[in-house]
């Protein structure tokens, strides 16, 4: 069964929404802390890599998010994890992940 809202509850509905959606509500890609701020407990456990990887060619790479700190609702902070490259662990203690602000990131495997 279906919902059909008529043309007037759908604009009352879009007048409550804010204009631009928060972080954590948003799909696409972004910066690290924008990415991990749609999952639970900020991203930790979560697999991701920078979207420039898999443009480049480069694949089996990722970062194991071990820890993070973000703040101002995900825009912003530091994230820590294990990275894995071509599918070998490089670094085998928690790491700052490096330019978590810089580049574009997205959940998964590159």
């Amino acid at each position: 069964m279906s919902l059909k809202l008529s043309p007037n509850a759908t604009r009352a509905i879009l007048t409550l929404l804010p204009k631009e959606l928060p972080p954590s509500l948003q799909s696409k890609s972004g910066n690290l802390c924008q990415v991990l701020s749609r999952y639970p407990r900020d991203g930790v456990g979560k697999v991701v890599h920078q979207s420039r990887w898999s443009q480049k060619g480069i694949h089996g790479c990722y970062w194991q998010v071990t820890r993070t700190q973000l703040k101002l609702e995900g825009k912003h902070g530091k994230a820590w994890g294990r990275l894995v490259w071509k599918g070998k662990l490089v670094s085998p203690r928690e790491e700052l992940i490096p330019g978590s602000l810089k580049y574009n990131w997205m959940s998964g495997c590159s």
